[in-house]
């Protein structure tokens, strides 16, 4: 489990083809920030951009650790197969705080930058998320974009999807890799967990009553 609050902004440093084919995912080389891999172990949990992945080897001389990540994790989540900037958060351990919002480290879709321009001292960031999250977006509610935990300050469905609007104050956008976006930019969306199982609460009382009319 995650909180959203990134502890740490790293580098994709290096790509490597796990296979020769499609079907085949990726070793990534991470730099991480200096100390950063002091207290990690072979096996812990690191989210990467959002995506909790699982690291493999690790070097805290030279500030690296790896990670192996599936052709079906690629294909389901952004900014994992290009060099760069990228949001790192540990996992959360019993007695931490929860500074952001319960996050699983698992992808629910990929968005799109709509807009993305400063505003008096702040940020403005729209993303279009995919219509199939737009049920679980509210006014005020919790979305996680890139693994940072975010409010809601607006929601407009339209046949396109469901643009979002998020305040960024400056302590984020330099303290992230969130500074890096533009208009178009992909981003790994998570959704609120209590908002995933008043979903299911709501559908399955719907789908009983149907039954039993």
């Amino acid at each position: 489990m995650f909180t959203g609050i990134i502890t740490g902004v790293g580098r994709i440093a290096a790509l490597h083809d796990l296979g020769s084919s499609l079907h085949h995912g990726k070793r990534l080389t991470i730099e991480a920030p200096p100390g950063y891999l002091d207290d990690v172990g072979l096996g812990d949990s690191i989210a990467l951009n959002g995506a909790c992945m699982t690291v493999t080897t690790f070097n805290p001389a030279q500030r690296q650790f790896t990670i192996d990540i599936s052709a079906e994790s690629l294909d389901k989540t952004a900014g994992l197969t290009q060099l760069g900037p990228i949001n790192l958060e540990k996992a959360l351990r019993a007695g931490d705080r929860l500074g952001g919002h319960i996050v699983s480290g698992h992808v629910d879709g990929v968005g799109h930058v709509s807009h993305f321009a400063q505003v008096g001292e702040s940020w403005e960031l729209r993303i279009l998320a995919p219509a199939s999250l737009a049920k679980y977006l509210a006014y005020k509610g919790s979305i996680t974009v890139n693994g940072v935990s975010l409010t809601v300050n607006q929601v407009v469905d339209s046949a396109a999807g469901c643009d979002i609007s998020i305040n960024l104050i400056p302590h984020t956008v330099d303290n992230t890799a969130l500074g890096q976006l533009h208009s178009g930019s992909p981003v790994n969306l998570e959704i609120d967990t209590v908002a995933r199982y008043v979903e299911r609460m709501l559908s399955l009382e719907s789908h009983t009553s149907q039954n039993t009319a």
